[in-house]
């Protein structure tokens, strides 16, 4: 199957929100290939601990795409200790230089409970400007969800899950199985 032929981002929703000293960040467990159902209850948020370093991790695209990254981010996050916007800076800047990085299909959201980003292939590393943001098929759902909810007396939790039971109800690749990890500041 050639690479514009994959379906794109479909088979996941990540969201990762801030709120109250703490960050946390969802995911679905949805796998899809094409417009059948692979699986229901994949693990797409992980935490990471280079060094020590606590950091939570979500990822939206192929799942061995997304494990190289999180791979060469816990490298550089050991490279650079406590550190995370360099770390995901460093990770940006090889993913869009690197021949073999470059053919990689994934996005990432991480945070270590202060900063919270989004990692694209592009060279982007992105902060949110509302505090919730959100990859994958159903990220558009579940952001818009997330924003009207953050002027609630939600925490980021309870934020996390609505925005994600709303994406799930429209977005057909994507599940209510979800993972969810929180980090302090």
């Amino acid at each position: 199957m050639a690479k514009d032929e994959f379906p794109g981002w479909h088979g996941t929703t990540i969201i990762g929100v801030r709120k109250g000293g703490r960050v946390v960040i969802a995911g679905d467990g949805q796998v899809s290939l094409g417009q059948t159902v692979i699986k229901g209850s994949a693990r797409k948020v992980r935490r990471l601990s280079p060094g020590g370093m606590d950091v939570i991790a979500g990822f939206a695209g192929s799942t061995a795409d997304a494990f190289t990254l999180l791979e060469r981010l816990e490298k550089k996050l050991e490279a650079t200790p406590g550190q995370l916007a360099r770390a995901c800076v460093e990770l940006a800047k090889d993913w869009r230089t690197d021949k073999y990085l470059q053919k990689l299909e994934a996005m990432l959201i991480v945070s270590d409970g202060k900063e919270l980003y989004v990692i694209t292939g592009a060279g982007d590393v992105l902060e949110p400007e509302h505090d919730v943001t959100a990859i994958g098929s159903g990220g558009n759902y579940a952001l818009a969800a997330g924003r009207a909810l953050m002027d609630t007396d939600m925490d980021a939790e309870a934020i996390a899950r609505k925005a994600m039971a709303i994406a799930s109800d429209i977005c057909v690749y994507t599940n209510g199985n979800l993972t969810v990890e929180t980090i302090s500041a």
